[in-house]
């Protein structure tokens, strides 16, 4: 679906079936980007299909690596690492802020001078927050008023200790990554625990990191070997169909193969305060990341707040949590703030949506007071350009009255491009 098309979606009655969704976006980008520094072969089942874990597939070809897909439509990536080759163009990192921030890390190592460059609504997002501590480390960055086009002139780095001022997984990632390639040692202070998938993919590709409380330490110039590895399934794609379920009080959904990640885990813990009944099965660990079944039945609806260590761990799941909060008992989202620098100012999208289909929905500086027991009506609206806007109001569609019109829907493709499609085969009508 090209981007600038748009999408109906029609009046469901249920949600029932099973489903796997595609596989992870953070471990897809962070196994691509250590499998270049690996030298060999590393092999990846269930890469996910988005256009955002594509631009990194591209900036490693740019960097001197071969990335194929096999004869199973598997991702292999021929590492030639730790040293990669100065690439002949800008580092495309399309959409995709995930991309441009920890890729940093790496191209801030390296003997050369990459440019790294990105589509207008990551130009818009900052890079500030990656930029001061590779500065420190020794890196070398020009950029437009602290945005994308980065220009990082790489040189032997020197580990720091750095505190993080804005929980991110992606600052950390970077500086990990920095770190791993540095001299010394580094360690990185969060001011609340963040996702952990680059401490786990770099032990999966065979370092040593090491966590103490709210800080993360990893000593440069280990040597990485290889990996083969399944991603699980993309939990925040789970929680769009998660979501739709527990709006209508006789679906039975079950999502097969998903990450289960307890940094990433929280929405089943929301789900099953704002009243759904939730079940995990067949869990196992692979290469230090949990998988497993996820069953879904609706349940009676309680207000539910979000607010503080909660919001960061939700971020992403908070756009679908409140366009479908009206239909449950009530919702308050606090210290949001962050969503207003993501692919689009989420939380004015979320709300501006929210009230063309005629729901109450007070916006805050860094979140929404949402009433429940709300009853919408489709609507035009508009998805900002930001793959999650468009999937959380194909969802909050659902149970409206009448058909609603998402504009420039395309842009699930930067995620999910099989989105709308996989819902359609769970819906009942």
């Amino acid at each position: 679906m090209p981007e600038n098309e748009s999408v109906v979606i029609r009046p469901a009655r249920n949600v029932l079936g099973s489903i796997r969704v595609p596989g992870d976006k953070s471990i897809s980008h962070r196994y691509a980007m250590l499998a270049a520094l690996a030298p060999g072969r590393s092999r990846f089942e269930n890469y996910s299909p988005g256009a955002d874990c594509n631009s990194t597939l591209g900036c490693m070809r740019a960097l001197g690596c071969s990335v194929e897909r096999d004869e199973k439509g598997a991702v292999v990536i021929d590492g030639i690492g730790p040293q990669l080759r100065a690439p002949s163009t800008p580092l495309d990192c399309g959409n995709s802020g995930s991309t441009m921030r920890m890729l940093s890390g790496i191209v801030a190592a390296q003997p050369f001078t990459s440019e790294l460059i990105g589509d207008e609504s990551l130009s818009r997002r900052p890079m500030k927050r990656v930029m001061d501590p590779l500065r420190k480390m020794g890196a070398e960055i020009a950029a437009i008023d602290d945005h994308a086009p980065l220009r990082i002139t790489g040189t032997r780095l020197k580990g720091i200790d750095y505190a993080v001022p804005v929980a991110s997984a992606q600052v950390k990632t970077c500086l990990l990554f920095a770190g791993l390639l540095a001299d010394g040692q580094t360690t990185v202070e969060e001011p609340i625990p963040t996702r952990d998938h680059g401490e786990l993919a770099l032990r999966a590709f065979g370092a040593e990191v090491h966590r103490s409380r709210n800080s993360v330490t990893i000593v440069g110039g280990q040597a990485l070997h290889p990996l083969d590895a399944f991603i699980p399934g993309d939990s925040s794609s789970a929680a769009f169909f998660l979501c739709a379920a527990a709006i209508f009080p006789n679906s039975n959904l079950v999502i097969d193969g998903v990450l289960l990640n307890p940094t990433r885990s929280a929405l089943l813990d929301v789900l099953t305060g704002m009243g759904s009944r939730l079940s995990v099965l067949n869990i196992e660990e692979v290469h230090g990341e949990l998988v497993g079944t996820i069953s879904l039945t609706p349940g009676k609806a309680k207000p539910f707040e979000i607010s503080g260590a909660l919001t960061a761990l939700l971020i992403d799941e908070l756009p679908v949590l409140a366009a479908t909060a009206p239909y449950g008992a009530g919702l308050v989202v606090r210290d949001a703030g962050e969503l207003r620098v993501k692919e689009s100012d989420r939380l004015t999208a979320v709300t501006r949506n929210l009230e063309a289909m005629g729901a109450q929905v007070e916006q805050a500086p860094d979140g929404w007071r949402i009433p429940g027991g709300q009853n919408l009506h489709g609507a035009e609206l508009e998805s900002f350009g930001d793959h999650r806007i468009a999937m959380a109001f194909a969802i909050a569609a659902l149970r409206a009255e009448g058909d609603t019109l998402i504009r420039n829907s395309g842009c699930v493709a930067i995620s999910y491009p099989s989105f709308f499609d996989d819902l359609e085969k769970l819906l009942e009508r």
